[in-house]
């Protein structure tokens, strides 16, 4: 087990900057899921921690010891890819052996290793079938079972679930999560999809064009994100942005739509009349009549069984996407809605989350 701490790592491919000076500093046992989308420098930061890639500037350390320019067979990790990377003509066994036979360890260790290994993955019927033979879930195991015997310092898992149909996605994640609780390794896990972050990770980074936009706990990213492009990623269906402007006093907003609420607490925000960006995510929204409702003309309708996801159009064509428990909707129905103030995120114009608590109806 070891700890892991990357202090100002930057990494620049010609002219193009892809990490902007990325802290992390990852504790002993936790798991760490970097989270973004395609192009946003999670996979370019996992083989710089790998020793795949050496950043253009900035220290790697592993338990302490500074590793940056050391190559990967020398800083005790172990990586699970997406492509499994098993060698197709050598049994699960000798796949899962391969690297502690060139590490000569004794065939005894090795088997014990192994078999337990196997155990654990519930793959020992599987030790003298070659990689051919397997489904995807199997084949996804075998990968993390040659990781798991190493008994390396840290894991290093990059998007491992993505060539995995959904169903077995969900298995996966699940015996993912249990193993590395039951193993105690510290873990960095890549990945682009939100739910993998959300239920893996004791803490998300969260990527945005080469820099770490928030890094913080699933429900800390999830309830008090720290701007407007990690509120819009995380979340499914993505959270609502409307505009507004500073009303009363710098200490309230003004929805274009209509409701005009005041901030609970918190420093003034600015003079009235800046711009504001109002976040509210679909689930928080209410299928309410009476005193603050709006009319929301409905463009689409998603039956989910227990809910419906409403998309339409709220006064002056703003979007508005709500996650309903009703399924009598239908395409031209007019609803109404109440945005709850308490369910409020304020933004400021530039995306920055602004240090108010809450909103109350003015």
């Amino acid at each position: 087990m070891a700890t892991l701490s990357l202090s100002s790592v930057r990494k620049q491919f010609g002219q193009t900057q892809v990490l902007h000076g990325i802290d992390l500093e990852v504790q002993d046992g936790e798991m760490i899921v970097v989270v973004g989308a395609s192009g946003c420098g999670k996979s370019t930061l996992l083989r710089i921690v790998a020793g795949l890639e050496t950043p253009s500037s900035g220290i790697v350390r592993i338990d302490g010891r500074d590793v940056t320019q050391l190559e990967p067979a020398d800083r005790d990790i172990a990586m699970v890819f997406q492509n499994y990377a098993l060698y197709p003509h050598m049994t699960v066994f000798e796949n899962m052996a391969y690297g502690l036979k060139i590490r000569r360890v004794s065939a005894p260790e090795i088997r014990r290793r192994v078999d337990e290994a196997a155990g654990m993955l519930e793959i020992g019927h599987l030790l003298d079938r070659k990689p051919r033979q397997l489904s995807g879930g199997q084949r996804q195991r075998v990968a993390m079972g040659r990781a798991i015997v190493r008994e390396p310092k840290l894991f290093l898992f990059d998007e491992p679930l993505s060539n995995l149909d959904a169903k077995l996605r969900v298995q996966m994640r699940a015996e993912i999560r249990r193993l590395q609780k039951r193993l105690g390794v510290t873990s960095l896990f890549v990945t682009h999809d939100q739910v993998e972050a959300m239920t893996l990770g004791d803490r998300l980074v969260v990527m945005h064009q080469g820099r770490a936009a928030q890094v913080a706990s699933p429900m800390e990213v999830w309830g008090v994100p720290a701007d407007t492009y990690v509120a819009g990623f995380i979340g499914s269906p993505a959270m609502n942005f409307l505009s507004a402007t500073l009303a009363l006093g710098g200490r309230g907003a003004a929805l274009q739509a209509g409701p005009v609420l005041a901030f609970a607490d918190g420093p003034r925000a600015g003079a009235d009349g800046a711009a504001l960006a109002i976040g509210i995510r679909p689930e928080h929204v209410l299928h309410e009549d009476g005193p603050g409702a709006l009319p929301l003309a409905v463009d689409l309708v998603e039956p989910l069984g227990s809910e419906t996801v409403i998309h339409g159009r709220l006064p002056g064509g703003e979007t508005l996407v709500a996650r309903l428990p009703i399924a009598a909707s239908a395409i031209g129905d007019v609803l109404p809605v109440r945005l709850p103030a308490e369910a409020w995120h304020v933004f400021a114009e530039g995306g920055a989350r602004l240090p108010v608590a809450q909103a109350v109806a003015a």
